[in-house]
């Protein structure tokens, strides 16, 4: 099969070259001219992974019409873009969604997002634990590979499946991108109680408590609990509320060392979706009848609602109930 990327961040550029691995044509959209050039005249991507050689059967291109002969498509665009970049996606393709948030204005979810883009286009979602740079390297990696045709995704992910990169299948889409969007909005908590020095007490409170609000939230949305409490939720929000390495987990250290939250989204030049699906998530929730306090306090401290001092008293000031 010959497989298409649409965005070439590091995320969309580290699943080239898995898809690249043994040597076959990939195709890599990517917004940026110099991108395109870098990755074609020095296989390299110095702007979003740097000081990795590429494959030379990747080639780069900004002409969305070169992804017309491709038999699937990776679609890796930030989130709140997905929905103007995939209308312009080859109509018919299988796409396989790679970006993870909730889509402000609408609440809906990428596929139900993509769905309405492309609505003759079979839909795929791919989410779990991954560093883009480890993905790239070929270190071990594991993710859930969500279809609701059962038959296409084994054939989806039979292309995308390599020795050290596993696919799980599931039929559970809603579940899958559940996890995935709710875990960016938990990550930037972890990264707030590191940044304030709450310690790693607090900190396995945050994931533990923050996979509660998860699974009410997805099981409300028709989700899953095991779904959610696989590689794409519970294995996706242990990595990202562990490292620096996480774009979400950094901006919620930076919020807990007292730095504004214009201040740091301002200064990125990659997005930390956690900052864009926080409120929608909230509102979300809401209008479910869900508790997700976690979430609450995350938008309070992105939006300079209140001080942090104020936020985690809140948080710990909460009546006593059962877990």
């Amino acid at each position: 099969m010959k497989a298409g990327v649409i965005g070439a961040g590091a995320w969309g550029t580290a699943l080239a070259q898995l898809l690249a691995a043994d040597g076959q044509d990939v195709r890599l959209w990517a917004l940026e001219a110099d991108v395109v050039d870098a990755i074609n005249g020095a296989h390299e991507n110095p702007l979003y992974l740097p000081g990795l050689p590429l494959s030379p059967s990747i080639r780069a291109t900004g002409a969305m019409a070169d992804l017309a002969d491709r038999d699937l498509i990776l679609v890796v665009s930030p989130a709140q873009h997905l929905r103007s970049v995939v209308a312009q996606a080859p109509a018919g393709v299988p796409l396989v969604l790679c970006s993870k948030g909730i889509e402000a204005g609408t609440g809906l979810l990428m596929s139900e997002v993509a769905a309405q883009a492309q609505p003759t286009s079979p839909i795929a979602v791919l989410s779990g634990p991954t560093f883009a740079h480890e993905v790239a390297k070929g270190l071990p990696t594991a993710v859930t590979f969500a279809c609701a045709d059962q038959a296409l995704a084994e054939k989806l992910a039979a292309r995308i499946a390599r020795p050290t990169f596993r696919p799980y299948l599931s039929d559970d889409v809603v579940g899958a991108e559940i996890g995935g969007a709710v875990k960016n909005v938990l990550a930037i908590a972890c990264g707030v109680s590191e940044g304030a020095g709450l310690g790693l007490n607090a900190r396995a409170s945050l994931i533990s408590r923050g996979f509660a609000e998860m699974t009410r939230f997805g099981l409300a949305r028709g989700a899953r609990a095991e779904t959610l409490g696989g590689l794409s939720g519970l294995g996706d929000l242990v990595l990202t509320c562990s490292s620096t390495n996480s774009r979400n987990f950094s901006l919620g250290k930076g919020l807990g060392e007292g730095q504004s939250a214009a201040d740091l989204l301002s200064n990125r030049r990659t997005v930390a979706e956690g900052a864009h699906t926080a409120p929608v998530l909230r509102d979300a929730a809401r209008a479910a009848g869900v508790e997700m306090p976690v979430v609450e306090a995350v938008c309070a401290l992105l939006a300079d609602a209140a001080p942090l001092a104020q936020v985690i008293d809140a948080l710990l000031a909460r009546p006593l109930r059962p877990e």
